[in-house]
């Protein structure tokens, strides 16, 4: 894994001069690790994606929160809050973070059948805030391979645009189930030097869905299962479902 940083871009959103414009519009026991104060006036360095996994808790990829002396989530209603620092895992680079209960429904992680390749699959979050909209973005693709960059176990490769913003958001099935969580795409320019000039197209990579399970429940939060079944829903519908779950985070260092 140590070439991988040259070949990966991490979809994290290095903060742009002006803030972004806003959004439209049972708990468990925290035991967040203390964050530093944030210094007044501060402003975000960088932002991120996260979803709702159970009641209060956040899920997003560990290199959206690390070294933030603060993070803030922003819910589909507006609500801002100070997000806690959780459990972190930089192998599977995945955070857990605290909020206040019934911040947004959780979503439901996908329990069955096991992802082919070709099945469709749909991101949501925010790509590039205070550049584009402000609100969260839909993208549909495909999984392209049930493996990362050489041969990567945690990861899944998909088709799916995806730009810097969009890292921890849910990648998602034709039904609405969380099949994993968006964390980088290839990096082209590197691949182009590498490959005397060719471009590489729509090689992105996910965390799977498994490895975010077991994430969860290691750290003792009980994630919702459901099976992918029946009738499949359009992207639309599918982002109907995730709008009320995805969380805009800032980052302040």
């Amino acid at each position: 894994m140590r070439h991988w940083p040259l070949l990966l871009v991490l979809l994290a959103l290095p903060a742009l001069a002006a803030k972004p414009p806003p959004l439209g519009a049972g708990d468990m026991p925290a035991q967040p690790q203390a964050q530093r104060p944030m210094p007044s006036g501060a402003r975000p360095s960088a932002s991120g994606t996260g979803f709702v996994v159970a009641n209060g808790r956040l899920l997003t990829n560990a290199h959206v929160v690390n070294g933030c002396n603060r993070v803030t989530a922003r819910n589909a209603a507006g609500q801002v809050v100070t997000a806690q620092a959780g459990p972190v895992d930089t192998r599977r680079d995945l955070a857990i973070l605290v909020v206040p209960a019934n911040f947004g429904p959780p979503l439901s992680f996908r329990d069955s059948p096991p992802l082919r390749r070709g099945d469709t699959v749909v991101t949501y979050g925010f790509p590039l805030s205070g550049l584009l909209s402000s609100g969260p973005t839909l993208t549909t693709g495909d999984i392209s391979a049930l493996a990362g960059l050489r041969d990567n176990p945690l990861h899944f490769q998909i088709s799916a645009p995806v730009q810097p913003g969009n890292s921890g958001g849910p990648l998602l099935d034709a039904h609405g189930n969380v099949v994993g969580v968006v964390t980088s795409k290839l990096n082209a320019a590197r691949v182009a030097q590498m490959t005397g000039g060719d471009i590489p197209q729509n090689i992105n990579f996910a965390v799977k869905g498994s490895e975010a399970l077991a994430f969860l429940t290691e750290h003792g939060v009980p994630p919702w299962r459901a099976a992918s079944t029946g009738t499949e829903k359009r992207a639309a519908e599918v982002g109907e479902v995730a709008n009320p779950s995805t969380a805009f985070l800032s980052c302040y260092r």
